[in-house]
């Protein structure tokens, strides 16, 4: 005898082989885990002073990551005395999530941690794009 609901009232159970019933619930559970999806953080790492051609090399790859349906990370890292610098930081994650605006949301402002300073970013969906 298997207890299949114990939160009903009354409780359901029903006879079964209970090997067989422990199988097809391993099997409904690795039935849902491959159907649900894996999310996959890329990063890209800015220096404080980060030059526009730079900018602009690392913006095309967030842009393929995101296309591909992966979460973005964009971090600014500070060596050193370079920690002074934090405001062109901030303004460099902000400027990085408005130009991306089409394709991603905003997930998680800037934020310091330490030594660096991190947005997160997550693609639209594609019906919303449209």
């Amino acid at each position: 005898m298997v207890e299949i609901s114990p939160n009903a009232v009354p409780p359901v159970c029903r006879v079964t082989d209970y090997q067989k019933f422990l199988y097809q619930q391993k099997k409904r559970e690795k039935e849902l885990k491959a159907k649900s999806t894996k999310v996959v953080v890329k990063e890209i790492r800015f220096g404080p002073q980060t030059g526009d051609n730079d900018y602009a090399f690392k913006m095309k790859h967030a842009q393929e990551f995101l296309k591909e349906g992966n979460k973005v990370r964009a971090y600014v890292f500070f060596k050193g005395r370079s920690i002074l610098f934090k405001e062109q930081g901030e303004v460099l994650l902000l400027r990085f999530a408005n130009d991306l605006e089409e394709m991603a949301k905003v997930d998680q402002m800037p934020m310091l941690e330490g030594k660096r300073m991190s947005i997160l970013l997550s693609p639209k969906k594609p019906a919303a794009a449209k």
